[in-house]
C-alpha cells in the first residue's frame, strides 16, 4: 500500500479516536475529524464512506496491531501475552468509543467487522500454536467460542463501573483462550 494512502488513514483513525475521548462519538463530525487529522473532506471520503466505516477500520487496524503481535504467544503460559494487555489497554483507554461502538445501541456493522477479525486472530493463533487442540472440536467451532467469549468479555468488562484495569480482563480472556489446550491435555493425562 501507498505510505502516503497509510499515513493519511491512520491520522484520520487517531483523529477519531481523539475526538471521541473528548465527546461522544454521535456527536463527532466529519468536519472535525478531516480539521484534527490535517486532510481535506474529499480525502476523508476517497478513503471511507461516513465516520462509522472509519471508525470499523480504526478498531480493525488496532486489532490488527495486536494479532501481529501474536505470534510470540505461548499457550502453556499462565499470564496473558504481553500483546493482549496492550491491545486492552488500548480498549481501556478508549473506553467510550468502544462501549458506544459495541454496546447494545452500538454499530452491529462495527461489532461485526471486529467480531470477524478477532475470529481470524484467534484461528490463526489456533493453527500457528497448536492445530490439535482442542481435542475433538473442528477448528472453526474452536475459534467462533473463543471469539465469542473474548467479544463478551470486551463487551461485559466496558460496560462495568468501576471497570477493572486491563490486567484483569486480559486475564479472562486469556483464560478462555487456554481452557481449550488445558481441557484437551487433562483428557491426554486421564486416558
Amino acid at each position: 500500500m501507498d505510505a502516503r494512502v497509510e499515513r493519511t488513514r491512520r491520522s484520520l483513525q487517531q483523529a477519531l479516536f481523539a475526538l471521541a475521548q473528548e465527546q461522544p462519538f454521535d456527536e463527532v463530525t466529519v468536519a472535525e475529524i478531516v480539521e484534527r487529522a490535517g486532510v481535506n473532506r474529499s480525502s476523508f471520503y476517497q478513503h471511507y464512506a461516513d465516520k462509522e466505516t472509519l471508525l470499523a477500520f480504526a478498531i480493525e487496524a488496532a486489532a490488527d496491531e495486536a494479532g501481529v503481535q501474536l505470534v510470540d504467544l505461548d499457550p502453556l503460559s499462565t499470564d496473558p501475552p504481553p500483546a493482549l494487555l496492550n491491545y486492552l489497554e488500548h480498549l481501556d483507554g478508549n473506553a467510550a468509543i468502544y462501549a458506544s461502538a459495541l454496546g447494545p445501541r452500538g454499530s452491529a456493522f462495527v461489532a461485526s467487522r471486529l467480531r470477524t477479525r478477532l475470529n481470524l486472530i484467534v484461528r490463526q493463533g489456533i493453527l500457528d500454536h497448536d492445530p490439535t487442540a482442542p481435542d475433538g472440536v473442528r477448528l472453526d467451532i474452536a475459534s467462533a467460542s473463543i471469539t465469542g467469549a473474548t467479544f463478551g468479555i470486551i463487551d461485559a468488562w466496558l460496560a462495568m463501573t468501576p471497570r477493572p484495569p486491563a490486567r484483569t480482563a486480559a486475564d479472562w480472556i486469556w483464560q478462555t483462550f487456554t481452557a481449550p489446550h488445558e481441557r484437551a491435555t487433562l483428557s491426554t493425562i486421564a486416558e
